[in-house]
């Protein structure tokens, strides 16, 4: 399948990396420009290393990035890990839609904090989700969601780069042959 990734960091590093190990053409990669003096982002590094085109937009509402993205034509768009807004009209190019990975059980704790609030609230498990992403903020339709414990000596690290993380790569997969079938 022809995909485009748009995130950023390891968990964008780690879903180009998973769909191109397995036979899947990316087409292009998506990330945020980095801030004067901060490191290379390291999806935009591994996607250099591996030859496939990256695109560094400030704003995914302006029309040079929905172009590029246009011009790619991929079935289908994954956002793993995504800071910039995607409007609607960025997000519809795709044949197949846009897909977007959130650490949460939606529609629970939406927003940049989703695992403290979970773990804060006492909540004995949270989880992630892949859902088809609209206008507001981590919103639309969940096309799957995976649940992991919460126990009581679990942090935002144990919680998100001992599970959700490993957890969300294979599910991106997942969903992608879900949107697919």
């Amino acid at each position: 399948m022809k995909i485009a990734i748009i995130g950023q960091q390891d968990f964008g590093k780690a879903v180009l990396e998973a769909f191109l190990a397995r036979g899947d053409q990316v087409a292009g990669v998506f990330c945020a420009p980095e801030k004067p003096g901060a490191r290379p982002d390291a999806l935009k590094a591994a996607a250099q290393e591996k030859g496939v085109q990256v695109f560094q937009f400030a704003s995914l509402k302006s029309d040079e990035a929905k172009k590029a993205l246009k011009d790619l034509a991929p079935e289908i768009g994954v956002m793993a890990y995504v800071t910039l807004f995607a409007p609607p009209e960025f997000c519809a190019i795709p044949k197949h839609g846009m897909i977007q990975f959130h650490p949460s059980l939606l529609p629970l704790h939406r927003g940049a904090a989703s695992i403290p609030w979970a773990i804060i609230r006492g909540r004995s498990e949270t989880g992630l989700s892949i859902f088809w992403p609209d206008n507001g903020l981590d919103t639309g339709d969940v096309l799957l969601q995976k649940k992991t414990p919460i126990g009581p000596k679990d942090t935002l690290g144990s919680v998100y780069f001992d599970r959700l993380f490993p957890m969300g790569v294979d599910a991106m997969l997942e969903s992608v042959d879900l949107a697919k079938a």
